[in-house]
């Protein structure tokens, strides 16, 4: 064997465990709906609303139709009791959609679902996804030390520039809630954002791509998933969704 195909041979073979670790997460071709639920530990209208979520783990369009996102505002805190996953940049993309025209307020518990207030969980079991239309697919390729691509095939021309969201997302988390309007119950959550960040897309129509990282999540959690969406760039509703376990 001479030495240039002796270190090809060695190349590929050290490349092969780097590519065995890189988890990829890719939609489908259809839209995706993006569900939003903006919530917190001290409201306590709010777990009704977290079990009808956690419920859609058992949904078989998980994944392939629905991407449920639990997004913990801040705004409830000072009562009394500070919401471990509650963030200022969610309460943020909640105003965000008010500004925007998807909400009508800001306020807890509310649904976005694909950029648009919808108030009907409590009155029907599931969504309406029927006949989704097409909405260009979203791969992504998460390596094992969080380092990540995105690409993104648009369906239809887009000029503005884009972005992409991630979200880590915890389950099987409880809380013993001590103060606040729920003081005294234990919360069951599902879905939660536990660390989300938004990274400039480059490229032209039809395909965009981005590299980044997953999101920082200081709270361990039992199991993750990742969520991801584009967006016209400071837009928040999204153009396509995807979303997937991560493995451990």
């Amino acid at each position: 064997m001479t030495t240039a195909r002796l270190l090809l041979c060695l190349a590929l073979a050290g490349a092969v465990p780097a590519t065995a670790q890189v988890q990829r997460i890719e939609s489908p071709g259809h839209r995706v709906t993006l569900l939003e639920l903006f919530t917190s530990e001290g409201c306590s209208s709010c777990p009704p609303a977290e079990k009808w979520v956690n419920a859609l783990e058992e949904d078989p369009r998980l994944w392939e139709r629905l991407v449920p996102v639990a997004f913990h505002v801040d705004y409830w805190d000072y009562i009394g009791w500070p919401d471990r996953f509650a963030s200022p940049a969610y309460s943020q993309r909640q105003r965000e959609h008010a500004r925007r025209g998807g909400l009508g307020s800001v306020y807890t518990p509310s649904f976005v679902v694909h950029g648009e207030e919808w108030r009907g969980w409590f009155r029907y079991p599931s969504l309406d996804l029927a006949s989704p239309p097409p909405a260009g697919i979203i791969t992504l390729d998460v390596a094992a030390d969080g380092s990540l691509v995105a690409a993104f095939t648009a369906a239809q021309v887009s000029p503005q520039p884009l972005e992409l969201h991630l979200a880590v997302l915890g389950f099987d988390l409880r809380t013993r809630v001590e103060a606040g309007e729920n003081a005294g119950r234990t919360l069951e959550h599902d879905f939660v954002v536990l660390g989300y960040g938004r990274f400039p897309m480059s490229g032209a129509s039809p395909r965009f791509t981005a590299t980044a990282r997953l999101p920082a999540a200081d709270t361990p959690a039992p199991r993750r998933a990742l969520a991801a969406w584009v967006s016209r760039q400071g837009e928040p509703r999204p153009l396509q969704a995807a979303g997937g376990w991560l493995q451990p």
